[in-house]
């Protein structure tokens, strides 16, 4: 798996789990300067390597990881040569692989709109890599239109009836990788039978990948309150810290203001990351008993790099709530901008702020951008640091040690998010209304972004795409 701050040259300050986040020309995260645009000449494969190798070497956090040289003639893509770069910032686990290089307009697609091609269906496999689920679909995307929801089994791919194999086939002949080829590009027009099982039975369906907008906060269920024990508790599922997040959270939040709540469940378990701006956002909205000169997060860079360091305050908005517990649910696909929201309020709220689920992926450093339009080459770098008012950020391993308060809880996919059957979402419940619970441990499932809890994994490509990298699982 691989895996943001912008400006004149697009840098644009993002935080995401497996590479990346931001709109590419917009600078977020407050009013950090822009360094000034380098020149730009040819395409080719040297020119591309050296552009990104002089990118790197001034703007990564890490530089004392860079090797002193590194010849071009090994590596047969930029990417490769990428990722011989920052080796062994990847080994010490500061770096893994969040400095990449992308496309301008892919991302500016998804940052701007949440647009994509695909099936629209997020997949994870069962402990045993053996059987493949849909861990979520997408409203306005093929999957969902074509009946396949969170729970449902997938059997059997192929391009044709005639060519259907089985998952367990695939990846015994291919290993996981094979499902990903099995699931054909990311392209619309792209189409592949697949055998599929649920509560209606077992039955074949064809879908076609097609160009469609995210929605951030599902229409189905993304946003509620959900009544437990007399209490009011509002519930937010956020999948993505993209621009279009903000009216849905907007209203959502003027909601839970108009009806008193005071308890509420953040569920960003599948949230790879994001946009540094729409996380302060939802901060703001969360924050209505927090002062403007309470300190939401402090990005840093390298020490030469600090004139761009910036403090943001909270901002509360006429919509925010004063919350006097929060429940997180969280997986070890909640990374980066989804860890900075749970950090932030980890000094203010204490223990009735409470992480449930499992380990999140750590990830406390963000991405600047930097384009080189002619070539349609964005490169991500790993050149910011982020910290809550506690100065506290260091969570490469997760925040489960670092959090005041967390409870243990599996994803259950045989109940739709926000289900108040569905575990993780129980158990937010209970910690909200001060019920005992056994408290999450570091455990390894934080350490890959694809484990989404101890018996399912997030099914990822090798080199994802900018939705993947912010939707981990989707296809």
């Amino acid at each position: 798996m691989r895996r943001a701050f912008g400006g004149m040259l697009a840098m644009a300050v993002m935080l995401s789990g497996c590479g990346g986040s931001d709109e590419g020309t917009i600078s977020t995260g407050g009013s950090t300067p822009a360094p000034a645009p380098t020149a730009s000449t040819g395409c080719s494969l040297r020119e591309r390597q050296d552009w990104a190798a002089a990118q790197i070497r001034e703007w990564y956090l890490f530089p004392d990881t860079l090797p002193a040289t590194l010849s071009t003639a090994s590596y047969t893509t930029v990417d490769d040569y990428i990722d011989a770069l920052t080796a062994t910032a990847r080994a010490q686990r500061k770096d893994r692989f969040f400095t990449y290089l992308t496309s301008i307009k892919e991302e500016n697609a998804y940052y701007n709109a949440g647009s994509s091609a695909g099936f629209g269906i997020r997949f994870a496999l069962d402990q045993s890599g053996q059987r493949l689920f849909s861990a979520e679909s997408f409203e306005g995307a093929p999957g969902l239109a074509a009946g396949i929801d969170r729970g449902t089994e997938i059997l059997a791919i192929g391009t044709t009836s005639a060519t259907l194999r089985t998952v367990s086939a695939i990846v015994a002949a291919e290993g996981t990788a094979g499902l990903t080829t099995a699931l054909g590009p990311d392209t619309a027009g792209t189409a592949r039978v697949m055998q599929i099982n649920d509560a209606a039975g077992t039955r074949t369906v064809t879908v076609t990948k097609t160009d469609f907008s995210l929605l951030p906060v599902s229409s189905r269920y993304g946003a509620k309150i959900i009544q437990d024990g007399g209490q009011s508790v509002g519930y937010i599922n956020l999948r993505t810290f993209i621009k279009t997040a903000e009216p849905a959270l907007k209203t959502a939040f003027a909601d839970f203001r108009a009806k008193g709540v005071t308890k509420v469940i953040i569920d960003l378990r599948y949230n790879g990351g994001g946009l540094i701006e729409t996380a302060e956002y939802l901060g703001d909205l969360l924050g209505g008993a927090r002062s403007t000169s309470e300190v939401f997060d402090y990005v840093t860079f390298r020490t030469e790099k600090a004139s761009n360091n910036t403090t943001r305050f909270f901002a509360p908005q006429p919509e925010s709530i004063a919350p006097t517990r929060i429940a997180f649910i969280g997986t070890g696909g909640t990374a980066s901008a989804s860890e900075l929201v749970i950090n932030a309020f980890t000094p203010y709220l204490h223990s009735n702020a409470g992480l449930i689920g499992t380990n999140t992926y750590g990830k406390p450093v963000g991405q600047i951008a930097l384009d080189r339009e002619a070539c349609d080459d964005r490169l991500r770098v790993v050149a910011l640091a982020t910290q809550n008012a506690a100065r506290s950020g260091d969570y490469y391993d997760g925040l489960a040690t670092k959090v005041e308060a967390s409870c243990q809880a599996s994803d259950d996919i045989g109940y739709q998010f926000g289900d108040p059957f569905e575990s993780s979402t129980r158990q937010a419940l209970n910690f909200l209304a001060g019920r005992s619970c056994t408290p999450i441990t570091g455990a390894a499932n934080a350490r890959s972004l694809r484990t989404a809890d101890t018996r399912r994994d997030l099914l990822m490509s090798d080199r994802p795409g900018t939705a993947q990298r912010e939707v981990p699982g989707l296809f």
